[in-house]
């Protein structure tokens, strides 16, 4: 595959800005290049463009090169950036399965791509031909998300592969529940697929949504790409500390996902006693989504008790639904007894 083809033209001549933090690389003892103020270091200080010393911690534990890493503030500016790099607005085109992350049709309409939802089988799963049948030649990119969200199931991975054997454009897999699932994911086939895009997030298994923290895994031409496009500090000093501090907890991770996956059983099965429940759908993921008789009163009921789910009573395929979160031992207790006494 060739990125230049996908890649919209202006963005293809684009000069990018260049930060004084891009000039100079290294340690020096003065610094009077950015117009920084000299005191209350080290916060006086702009952050690394380009994330440097947390990309090699990443490309470590994932597997690949530093160089096949975009961070992002959130998953939503990859996203976005997406859009901005490969799609013309009023020209372009992408198609995504539905029900899905609400932001991957929001971004399109901020940049005026016409975005050609596919409806998932009853089985919430997917088939390489209808999504391949609802693109053409001006698509440029193809949403998955698998854990899939709202519905919690893992997408077919022999259609996914099917659909990157196939299609001239990107693909773009959104695993930012991969951590909940039996499936090992996508990463490491990297090298294989070209048009293959991977987001993944520090917000879900790493405990982190309060540092805004998404990571994108492509090709080293794509993720440069998306780093000619960005703004120059789009990840602070902050958080790239404090990700960098929960890097060093991986063993507290898999501890904390190994909770979530046994809550996760007992929820589903305490859920199933209660008579209103009409059906719970396979999830690989941190949440179950649940089909109960009348999924506004629950919620409203819940909500009087202090308890906030997700009513996905109006989503594709959702009717009736409430989407759970996997809480502590202690939420999910008081969860499931205010249910009961409804």
């Amino acid at each position: 595959m060739n990125i230049d083809n996908l890649i919209r033209k202006n963005i293809r001549s684009l000069q990018p800005y260049s930060c004084a933090r891009d000039e100079f690389k290294g340690e020096a003892s003065v610094y009077l290049d950015a117009n920084e103020n000299p005191y209350n270091a080290p916060f006086n200080r702009y952050p690394d463009p380009l994330q440097l010393s947390l990309k090699v911690r990443l490309a470590a534990l994932k597997q690949v090169l530093a160089e096949q890493i975009f961070l992002g503030n959130g998953s939503d500016e990859a996203i976005d950036l997406l859009y901005r790099a490969f799609c013309n607005p009023g020209i372009d085109n992408v198609v995504a399965i539905e029900p899905t992350y609400g932001m991957y049709k929001v971004s399109a309409a901020i940049n005026d791509v016409e975005y050609r939802p596919v409806l998932l089988d009853e089985y919430f799963q997917i088939t390489a031909e209808k999504l391949l049948n609802a693109s053409d030649e001006h698509t440029k990119l193809i949403w998955l998300c698998s854990p899939n969200n709202p519905t919690g199931n893992s997408l077919d991975q022999n259609e996914i592969v099917n659909i990157l054997n196939i299609f001239n454009g990107l693909v773009v897999l959104d695993e930012a529940y991969i951590d909940f699932s039996a499936q090992s994911g996508f990463v490491s086939q990297l090298k294989q697929y070209p048009n293959l895009v991977i987001l993944q997030t520090f917000s879900k298994a790493w405990g982190s949504a309060g540092i805004r923290l998404g990571m994108a895994f492509a090709s080293v031409e794509i993720i440069m790409v998306m780093n000619k496009i960005k703004y120059p500090y789009n990840i602070n000093i902050l958080t790239q500390q404090q990700a960098l501090k929960m890097l060093d907890q991986p063993e507290q991770v898999k501890i904390w996902v190994q909770i979530l996956l046994e809550q996760r059983s007992l929820l589903i099965n305490e859920l199933n006693q209660l008579p209103f429940v009409r059906h719970i759908f396979l999830s690989d993921a941190n949440f179950v989504l649940v089909k109960v008789d009348d999924a506004n009163a629950i919620y409203h009921y819940l909500v009087e008790k202090s308890i906030i789910v997700r009513n996905r009573n109006n989503v594709s395929l959702c009717l009736g639904c409430l989407r759970i979160t996997v809480g502590t031992p202690h939420e999910n207790t008081v969860l499931l007894s205010s249910l009961r006494e409804f």
